[in-house]
């Protein structure tokens, strides 16, 4: 399936990661990690509803090189920043020139001139994104359209107004001296973006626990090429290798895990396991070598009597 998308912001040669997961641009992690999670399960082979092998493999074809990127991108720190950069400079240039792009779809034209431009444009993108991943044929038509939504919300704002409250840091910073008052609440830490490589360990945690390690091996190695620096698959895949008697590959993967978090519990007990397995093969190894210097060490006995070299020469019987 081709995934050249032509409506909306994408005709600006941009990536529309909102339109992708089918969420409003104002949508928070919650939201959009919940939506992330209904597409994975509509798209992954375990879960598809498709019927055919091929529709199977398109879907999951989708759910990699399209929803996965989208989803990375909202739930990382930095990525997400400098997306939503771009997005508010886009709007401003959109606020400009509003006739730069013509509408296709009659909710985008609704939008165009609603005066409630907040409570319209929440309702289309709820009403599009119903079955938007309902059927293979509709998923890229969907996207355009609600990427055709964002491009006319982001130029009735222009660029300012949306996510304001969800992810700016505010503006005004308290001084040094400030200090808070008795009514005001402690300071919370910022939840932390949800992983897009979580639905893939879950799968292998309990393809685990069935001591089905293969699959396992797959979800881990399909969860890596999401986060290569996930400590938690490199832990669980090592864990895998160990148990498939791989321990070179265990190894590589247990070490990764502690080098990117020293204090992970699956890698620390992997690496006691590892530890052991070499301390009792270097045991094996000198004891061997030792049994096999015992033998080499022993000589021949002499033929009985002979009393050997010198008992040859003084040792015989008088005649």
């Amino acid at each position: 399936m081709s995934f050249k998308i032509d409506g909306g912001l994408f005709l600006f040669d941009f990536t529309d990661c909102h339109a992708i997961l089918g969420v409003p641009i104002d949508a928070d992690f919650k939201e959009i990690r919940k939506r992330y999670l209904i597409i994975a399960r509509c798209l992954h082979p375990d879960t598809c509803t498709a019927k055919s092998i091929s529709d199977k493999q398109a879907a999951n074809h989708i759910l990699s090189k399209l929803v996965n990127p989208a989803y990375k991108k909202l739930s990382q720190d930095y990525s997400r920043v400098e997306y939503m950069v771009t997005l508010r400079e886009m709007g401003k240039r959109l606020a400009q020139d509003t006739t730069s792009v013509s509408l296709k779809n009659e909710l985008s034209i609704q939008l165009q001139h609603s005066t409630d431009i907040d409570q319209v444009y929440q309702k289309a993108i709820a009403e599009v994104t119903k079955q938007q991943y309902e059927s293979l044929e509709r998923i890229i038509p969907t996207i355009s359209q609600i990427s055709e939504l964002n491009l006319v919300y982001l130029g009735r704002k222009g660029g300012t107004g949306f996510m304001v409250a969800r992810t700016t840091v505010p503006s005004v910073v308290p001084s040094q001296h400030s200090r808070p008052t008795a009514s005001s609440p402690p300071p919370t830490e910022p939840e932390s973006p949800p992983s897009p490589a979580e639905p893939y360990l879950r799968r292998a945690q309990s393809l685990m626990e069935k001591n089905l390690f293969a699959p396992a091996s797959v979800e881990l190695k399909d969860a890596l090429k999401l986060e290569p620096n996930n400590s938690r698959c490199h832990s669980l895949i090592g864990t895998v290798y160990l148990k498939q008697n791989q321990a070179t590959m265990a190894k590589v993967h247990i070490n990764k895990a502690l080098q990117l978090d020293p204090k992970d519990p699956i890698a620390l007990e992997g690496k006691q396991l590892l530890d052991r397995l070499a301390s009792k093969a270097g045991t094996q190894t000198a004891t061997s070598d030792k049994t096999a210097s015992k033998t080499a060490s022993k000589k021949p006995s002499e033929p009985s009597g002979s009393g050997g070299m010198f008992g040859g020469l003084f040792g015989g019987k008088k005649k």
